[in-house]
């Protein structure tokens, strides 16, 4: 090759080179026009376009090297144009200036920048694409900075609020919260309050501690009669404590209940129909169980019920349709499986099945009493029952016990075998109750007599000892269960107790001797019957104690002179109705106890009742004191909010060197905390926050804060999520990977 054709290649390259150091200077000066002169830019844009689209000599050569430097270029561009503000960083110095400047003097600007750094703290590690570029922006540094911020807005934030918006110390209706939203003061600090509120629960969907939950459940349940003024607010606040109450443990369960009761108590009937149907829900949620209980579900079911029960008598008149409309469902639920058993034997006699065709039809009606025979539908007769029992003298909930009543009964002698004896009892343990709340009569000893009458209970026992049966953790028994002699036991000893109990409530009663002929004549035949001394002796011991009681009041009803329909019959043994003596009635505490003492030795050899089951159990007025140290004790962990996964991919996707393999390798989905994130309403809180920047900040001064318009903030949002999805570029990830 000779020189000149080298010096040719040469020159050739150097004008290559020339070239695209011209079009990058030509670029970047393009970019220096655009920001000093944006009108005369759009001018040359619409006008002059071809200057705008300047092409090199040297381009036409190379074309990727165009497309390249036009990428560069607009990606500089978004790239400025999506310039973040700049942030702050939070010190502790600067957060006990705030402090004292709001203990000592009250300082207005002080409550904003403690809000501002409130927002910060339960934002932290959120998406800023939607900020405001314009405001500087607090963030925090550490977990130290976190802690502090947290505790000290959530112990004094709602009486520094309450003193702005000269509110009551503590406490509130929602007639008093409607009368403040008029002021002067509302329109001037409310939006405050809004911000303290809305920031709250965000952050309680992001933490996952139980014990930082609790305390701040409990810190902001002293401003939720505020949540009156934010509707879309309180509805949210609604969903997010019922699920902490549903799935939650020990104190958490009891700090969210009380936060739901303070909201009915103070926000009226609107917000009491929504919880209880949420909590109702829940309830509901939580008995999804197996064939079997542990102690300590038993245990957490029940306290669930009991709140369910409290809630309910906040204001009856108003709970009264809800509760009507829920036994109806179980209701309908029951007479849908009498009505299938009923077409399925009618039609097994029409056709005169075989043998094998009737085990078929057997096992398809066993299908259909699971829809009864559930623990779901137990236990929310169970709830109903409660509920009954404990307002039992209002006259609201006294007419559901009727229809309560027949459904029980129903259930009791749906399917009459020994396997479902366990269930039987349960039912029979609600009509007992039912009869001794609301002083009604019914009759609850054939369901407990035909039982004795049973195969299984009249002979001897032919499976052995077995293990020992707990009948209040199960609904069923399998085949081989009921052949030992544990289960016949069981069954004996409840049967004997229920009956006990049941005539024990009319052993005062002017007819107790009609009450109890018939079974006292079933229990005579019973104990000629059974073989084992053991269950002979406890029959004739409850013999005994009946006729005692007949004796008793043959002899004081010898003398009256009134017939049993008078209504003088109430004065009858009204000594001893108010002291509640009689013969039976001792007769049943002995029994009481001897079950409470089998009961706590199985516990004691199956389950070991952990501490959240007793946490449970404690009562719930314990639990509503409140402690200052807890709050430190609560956020003194290093523990921060994780970064959102759109920050991780935005700095994954600055670093252009890399492939396309390992970008894959690099985004790969985080583990997800156990949060709220079905209860989180996206665009609403979003609209909600709409405006925090500039009500916080401190140029706003006392000025009137008004929120940002819903429309507006939406249109935002909808266009930030738009710019937030990268576009596939398929030629250049065709191009790297070649």
């Amino acid at each position: 090759m000779s020189d000149s054709e080298d010096s040719d290649i040469s020159g050739m390259e150097n004008e290559e080179i020339l070239s695209g150091s011209n079009a990058k200077q030509h670029a970047q000066q393009l970019k220096l026009l655009q920001e000093k002169d944006p009108e005369f830019y759009q001018y040359l844009k619409e006008t002059e376009k071809e200057l705008l689209d300047f092409k090199d000599e040297g381009e036409d050569t190379d074309v990727d090297v165009g497309t390249d430097l036009e990428e560069d270029v607009e990606s500089d561009l978004l790239a400025e144009g999506k310039k973040k503000p700049h942030v702050k960083p939070i010190t502790t110095s600067m957060v006990d200036s705030w402090c004292r400047d709001v203990k000592s003097r009250g300082s207005l600007r002080a409550v904003r920048s403690l809000l501002r750094a409130f927002r910060a703290a339960c934002h932290y590690g959120d998406d800023d694409g939607d900020a405001d570029q314009s405001s500087e922006k607090l963030g925090i540094i550490s977990s130290s900075v976190f802690n502090k911020v947290m505790v000290f807005v959530l112990n004094e934030m709602d009486g520094i609020l309450r003193t702005l918006l000269k509110a009551p110390e503590a406490g509130g209706k929602k007639e008093t919260i409607m009368e403040l939203t008029t002021t002067k003061q509302w329109k001037t600090y409310g939006g405050l309050m809004r911000v303290y509120l809305g920031n709250a629960y965000h952050i309680l969907n992001q933490m996952t501690d139980e014990q930082m939950i609790s305390f701040t459940i409990k810190r902001v349940k002293a401003s939720a009669a505020f949540l009156a003024a934010f509707p879309s607010l309180l509805r949210k606040y609604i969903k997010v404590i019922i699920h902490t109450w549903g799935t939650g443990r020990g104190p958490l369960t009891v700090v969210s209940f009380l936060f739901l009761r303070d909201l009915c108590v103070r926000l009226g009937s609107d917000c009491l129909e929504t919880c209880l149907r949420g909590v109702y829900k829940a309830y509901v949620m939580n008995c999804k169980l197996s064939k079997s209980v542990s102690i300590s579900k038993l245990q957490q079911i029940q306290f669930l019920g009991n709140c369910v029960t409290e809630i309910c008598g906040v204001d009856p008149p108003a709970v009264y349709r809800l509760a009507f409309l829920f036994i109806r469902q179980l209701a309908t639920l029951l007479r849908g499986v009498l009505s299938e058993k009923g077409l399925k034997v009618v039609n097994e006699k029409k056709k005169g099945k075989k043998d094998k065709e009737s085990k078929s039809t057997k096992k398809q009606m066993e299908k259909a009493y699971q829809k009864v025979y559930e623990w779901q539908y137990i236990f929310c007769l169970e709830l109903w029952t409660s509920v009954i029992c404990t307002y039992g003298s209002d006259t609201d909930f006294r007419p559901l016990a009727y229809p309560l009543s027949q459904i029980i009964q129903g259930v009791a002698g749906l399917v009459p075998t020994v396997r479902y004896f366990p269930l039987r009892l349960r039912c029979i343990r609600m009509l007992n109750c039912i009869a001794s709340a609301t002083g009604t009569f019914i009759p609850v000893s054939s369901l407990l007599l035909d039982m004795l009458e049973m195969k299984e209970l009249r002979s001897p026992p032919t499976g052995g000892v077995g293990k020992a049966v707990n009948l209040l953790s199960i609904k069923q028994v399998d085949k081989n269960t009921v052949k030992t002699r544990s289960f016949q036991e069981a069954c004996i000893h409840a049967v004997i107790e229920e009956l006990a109990e049941h005539l024990s409530h009319w052993s005062r009663s002017v007819s107790f001797f009609e009450l109890s002929f018939i079974p006292l004549v079933r229990l005579r035949s019973f104990s000629k019957i059974i073989r084992a001394e053991r269950f002979r002796k406890e029959i004739k011991d409850l013999i005994r104690q009946v006729e005692a009681n007949c004796d008793f009041t043959n002899s004081k009803r010898v003398g009256i002179g009134f017939s049993p329909n008078d209504p003088a019959v109430e004065e009858f043994l009204r000594a001893e109705k108010e002291n509640g003596e009689s013969h039976l009635s001792e007769f049943v505490k002995s029994l009481r106890e001897r079950t409470q003492l089998m009961h706590n030795s199985l516990v004691e050899k199956s389950v070991i009742v952990g501490a959240e089951s007793s946490v449970s159990g404690k009562k719930v007025s314990e639990y509503d004191e409140e402690n200052e140290e807890e709050g430190e004790a609560a956020f003194s962990s290093s523990w921060l909010p994780e970064k959102k996964k759109s920050q991780v991919l935005e700095k994954k996707k600055k670093n252009k060197k890399r492939t396309i393999e390992e970008r894959e390798d690099d985004v790969e989905p985080e583990e997800e905390d156990d949060i709220v994130e079905d209860l989180v309403l996206s665009s609403d809180e979003e609209d909600e926050v709409d405006g925090e920047e500039e009500l916080l900040s401190d140029e706003g001064g006392d000025s009137k804060s008004q929120p940002a318009s819903k429309d507006g903030g939406k249109k935002q949002n909808n266009s930030s999520r738009k710019k937030r999805k990268p576009k596939p570029r398929r030629k250049k990830k065709a191009k790297v990977s070649v």
